[in-house]
């Protein structure tokens, strides 16, 4: 089991990925070994906040060069995280018939991206 500090390494901010945030969608640099399932379980955990998908890509290094020197750069992993903005109440039937709504405190919206909306 990896700690949700160590799946999710920094937010990837871009003009895209500002744009995307209106809809929902946040970009995180995530761990190269880390699965959908554990990034939906990090980005839960550390924003309290509804994943409704995980979208992940596989970015490999670019070959550099300075003069004669010659280098890659480091490859990553880009997970695009859609959060639920709309959370509903959760209703159903308990005994007796009775009808429950259960509301789980969830954010709509990570405000530690580090970015206006």
């Amino acid at each position: 089991m990896k700690f949700a500090e160590d799946i999710l390494i920094r937010p990837y901010i871009t003009e895209k990925t500002n744009a995307e945030i209106a809809e929902g969608k946040y970009t995180f640099i995530v761990d190269k070994r880390a699965t959908k399932t554990e990034i939906k379980q990090a980005v839960e955990k550390l924003f309290n906040v509804k994943v409704l998908k995980v979208n992940t890509v596989n970015y490999d290094g670019k070959e550099k060069r300075m003069g004669v020197h010659v280098g890659r750069t480091e490859s990553f992993k880009k997970a695009i995280v859609k959060i639920d903005t709309n959370p509903q109440p959760v209703t159903y039937l308990a005994e007796g018939g009775k009808e429950v709504t259960a509301s789980k405190k969830y954010k709509t919206s990570i405000d530690e991206f580090g970015v206006a909306q």
